[in-house]
């Protein structure tokens, strides 16, 4: 088995509605329609397809805010591996039901991502299993790294990439492949003003606690470990990190659907959101946007739709 068989290469569209709201042309990398509807399995497959015979025998373990969770259920189970994933019990419905699917070991723990972080890896200290990190591992970033090498093949032309920002692992995966090939095109991370965390890292020098609140892009919070190789990469690669609103978040899942009848999570529509906030900064310029997962509950995609319709 390779990645290839494991993963689809999703499409990239061009959103008229976007477009002629910035000026630009926008497209969109549609990862909301990727295996488990998220661009999570990139990362996991790669990495689980690269363990020793002694870490596929210890088992493996991982923390996620639900995507990550569904990539390694994912990927464990066609590789015949045991696994186990820790999530927060605020996890949505959607995603929780998602890592069960794929038959993994489910663990509800703490009320946000950072403790159900902690919880796995000791665990994982306790059991002997393998820490699959959901974003500081160099086969993760590789594999999420693919869809950058996608939106090259298929957008030659691209001048700015907008990528959604939690721990970074998408963003440095993206980053390297893009400017590998084209170092000109201009990277841009997104994160909700709720978890600024990489912004305001960035901003500082070093890895930073930053104030969390609620939000709708429960796939953007939570910390970055110190030491992390992401955090290294976003100083080199990210030019741009812009904060936007939770209002905007929802206008944009509200956005995608009515404009493009595209189903977004709140994080793989913050990517949008600038577009939405300032399109002057992409008048004139061939965009592509990381729709990075679909996987909203219903419930609150149809309040969201009722409210900003």
């Amino acid at each position: 088995m390779d990645t290839a068989s494991l993963i689809r290469q999703t499409p990239l569209v061009r959103s008229e509605f976007l477009s002629n709201l910035s000026g630009g042309e926008v497209f969109l990398k549609l990862e909301n329609l990727q295996i488990t509807n998220s661009f999570k399995p990139r990362g996991a497959v790669n990495k689980l397809l690269h363990l020793s015979a002694e870490e596929e025998d210890r088992g493996i373990i991982t923390a996620s805010a639900g995507n990550h969770g569904q990539g390694v259920a994912y990927a464990a189970q066609k590789l015949g591996l045991p696994a186990k994933v820790v999530v927060p019990k605020t996890t949505p419905h959607v995603k929780i039901e998602g890592i069960r699917k794929f038959g993994a070991e489910l663990v509800l723990f703490g009320d946000n991502y950072d403790e159900a972080e902690c919880r796995a890896k000791e665990l994982a200290r306790r059991d002997g299993c393998a820490y699959i990190s959901p974003y500081d591992d160099e086969l993760i970033i590789s594999g999420h790294g693919t869809v950058g090498l996608e939106i090259v093949e298929a957008c030659p032309g691209v001048d700015v990439v907008v990528v959604p920002v939690g721990g970074g692992g998408l963003i440095s995966g993206v980053s390297i492949a893009v400017k590998s090939t084209k170092p000109e095109v201009e990277i841009v991370g997104v994160q909700s003003e709720a978890s600024p965390v990489m912004f305001e890292s960035l901003k500082a020098g070093r890895i930073v606690e930053a104030p969390k609140a609620k939000t709708i892009a429960e796939g953007l919070s939570g910390g970055i470990e110190k030491g992390s190789l992401t955090f290294e990469i976003a100083k080199n690669c990210i030019d741009r990190m812009l904060l936007v609103k939770e209002s905007t978040i929802r206008r944009a899942v509200y956005l995608l659907w009515t404009q493009d009848k595209q189903v977004a999570e709140g994080s793989g529509a913050a990517a949008i959101a600038p577009i939405l906030e300032n399109n002057a900064l992409f008048k004139g310029k061939t965009v592509v946007c990381l729709i990075t997962g679909g996987n909203i509950d219903d419930s609150l995609f149809k309040e969201i739709l009722a409210s900003e319709g």
